[in-house]
């Protein structure tokens, strides 16, 4: 990828919500985050996460974020999954072809993060955009 966007991200609400007690236990989480830096914007995630015994976890997600990527703003949607082991929640993440809207169309990229609890982490997008 030709460009890095580095920015961070602040959650702003953690909905999480049971729908198998297990075992495994299966949850869904409702996720907003606000993007500041080279990104700036909203962020809306949608989790599906399943719960190990031993409180490790492995998650998938589809995040559609509105804004700006440095003078170009509409949206685009990632593709996360990962896992959550020793206290940090390690992922890989793509920008889903096809996803990008307005001034973002055609926008390509990919990333990887390991961050640990708290409500304000970093998130780098390694990108191409005509």
């Amino acid at each position: 990828m030709g460009k890095t966007a580095n920015a961070r991200f602040a959650i702003s609400r953690w909905d999480e919500n049971t729908y198998n007690d297990g075992p495994p236990k299966l949850t869904r989480a409702n996720v907003a985050k606000t993007l500041s830096g080279d990104i700036e914007g909203e962020g809306r995630v949608e989790y599906l996460m399943m719960y190990r015994a031993d409180g490790s976890a492995s998650f998938v997600g589809l995040e559609r974020v509105t804004g700006r990527i440095g003078d170009r703003s509409g949206s685009f949607v990632l593709q996360r999954s990962g896992v959550f082991e020793g206290g940090k929640a390690i992922e890989t993440y793509f920008v889903v072809p096809g996803s990008g809207t307005e001034g973002l169309e055609g926008l390509q990229g990919e990333g990887t993060s390991a961050v640990g609890h708290g409500t304000e982490h970093p998130f780098t997008l390694n990108y191409e955009l005509a």
